[in-house]
């Protein structure tokens, strides 16, 4: 059996629980699988660190019901014990207005019971009100135990303990205030981990509350037994009489892909090549496609604009027709310059004519998008599920505009934009996309390539 880490809602330290307990088992067992519930990319950066596993993202939106299920099955298969992440409160789905998407919504596909964190900072015996409210609210949700977190004191202990005796919920593990572990965060979330200089004592320290922090005793049935379980719907695999080589931005400026993304690449045909935009002074050799993730281009605007030939490379290979998939962070570096928070324009590839401005609004949520035109990616007319999450927006749209987008409340009615961008055979946008569930998409990319390198 595996175990879901949910919140009463969002900042109560799921995240750290999460870590404690996945550094801990890690150093006991060694094989143990983490996934997160939703589009996150830099929560899953930890849980690998601490792992040494890829964290797979659980996101009914952006893929599908049966793919969320398909992709636990698989991924389970020859570990020691798993722990899914929840996103926001334990019932918050995408609208705000039911469960779907939430971390309720996928314990209930997997049929996994959940372990509640409950900040504890402001509270005495109310606890005992939210635990019970958390517990009934969907009998359909196993609810097998809380941690009490950021607990003051042994007397703040001894209330929280009585409060709850009555209603027979396990307490699996309590975290005291002065444990709570801090991880520096900036504008997008949790400053990645490959920019943290102090990782390694900060995954020893977490490991350490792991040890102490939890009742083992009664967490590790939980947690042992795995079922072994054949996923519905196997990756058919497309030979092509060569591997297609993608280079793909890999530093600390493009960091945001689902590994799913990459596994499909590879087991559809592709040979995925990691270059640095940074600090590499060219592109790899013999390369039929470009894929630039997300990240944070604008944290190191400076340091790509100095690198010039990286610069020149790309922008030469798009205009000989290279097919390129660039996402948030990589339709930025295509622009022609991006200012920064503090006003400091920084030139980039200059493929897009626009420039890319960072700003204090937030774009962020799901987006139903609907392709206007053919793209590397996508034939128009269709439509796909994505993702935005950014600070950042462009100075100038596109005469074509690549897709037609609604936000998540307003899909198939209401106000729609437009976004996107299609120049040569670029597919840029802001929209973030997994493919799990929508195999055509990687794989028209991985056509467009392969007729690219003919």
């Amino acid at each position: 059996m595996a175990l879901v880490i949910a919140g009463e809602r969002s900042g109560v330290g799921k995240t750290t629980v999460t870590l404690a307990l996945l550094s801990s088992l890690s150093r006991k067992y060694g094989n143990v699988q983490s996934f997160k519930v939703g589009p996150d990319y830099i929560d899953p950066m930890f849980h690998q660190q601490v792992t040494g596993r890829a964290c797979r993202n659980l996101d009914p939106v952006l893929t599908s019901e049966c793919y969320v299920q398909d992709c636990f099955a698989l991924h389970i298969q020859g570990v020691d014990c798993a722990l899914v992440e929840g996103v926001m409160g334990l019932f918050d789905g995408a609208s705000g207005r039911d469960d779907w998407a939430s971390t309720a919504h996928v314990a209930r596909l997997l049929q996994l019971p959940v372990l509640l964190v409950l900040d504890c900072s402001r509270l005495s015996r109310s606890v005992a009100a939210i635990a019970h409210g958390y517990r009934s609210f969907d009998p359909r949700i196993e609810l097998a135990g809380v941690v009490l977190n950021r607990v003051g004191s042994d007397r703040h202990l001894e209330l929280l303990q009585d409060a709850l005796e009555p209603l027979q919920i396990p307490i699996l593990g309590v975290l005291r205030r002065q444990d709570n572990i801090t991880i520096p965060n900036r504008h997008l979330g949790l400053v990645p981990t490959a920019e943290m200089s102090q990782l390694d004592a900060l995954i020893d320290q977490l490991a350490y509350l792991g040890d102490t922090c939890f009742d083992w005793e009664r967490l590790l049935p939980l947690l042992g037994g795995l079922t072994n379980k054949t996923p519905n719907h196997p990756l058919p695999i497309t030979n092509y009489p060569l591997p297609i080589r993608i280079a793909i931005a890999r530093d600390r400026a493009f960091s945001f892909y689902y590994q799913d993304n990459l596994d499909i690449l590879q087991q559809l045909g592709a040979e995925l090549v990691p270059w640095s935009p940074l600090t590499d002074a060219t592109l790899p050799d013999d390369i039929q496609g470009l894929y630039f993730g997300g990240g944070f281009p604008e944290v190191f605007a400076q340091q790509l604009a100095e690198n010039t030939r990286a610069r020149e490379a790309v922008h030469k290979a798009i205009q000989q027709g290279m097919p390129t998939y660039a996402e948030c962070g990589g339709l930025m570096y295509l622009c022609e310059q991006i200012a920064d928070f503090e006003g400091e324009s920084w030139s980039m590839v200059g493929i897009l004519p626009t420039t890319t401005v960072m700003g204090k609004r937030l774009s962020v949520g799901y987006r139903q998008a609907t392709a206007l035109q053919n793209s590397p990616l996508l034939s128009a007319g269709t439509t796909v599920w994505g993702h935005e999450f950014h600070h950042s927006q462009l100075t100038m749209k596109p005469e074509k505009p690549l897709f037609e987008i609604r936000g998540y409340d307003n899909r198939g009615q209401g106000k729609a934009t437009t976004e996107g961008w299609k120049l040569y055979q670029i597919h840029a946008s802001y929209v973030h996309l997994h493919w799990g569930a929508h195999l055509e998409i990687p794989t028209q990319f991985l056509q467009c390539c392969y007729a690219k390198g003919r």
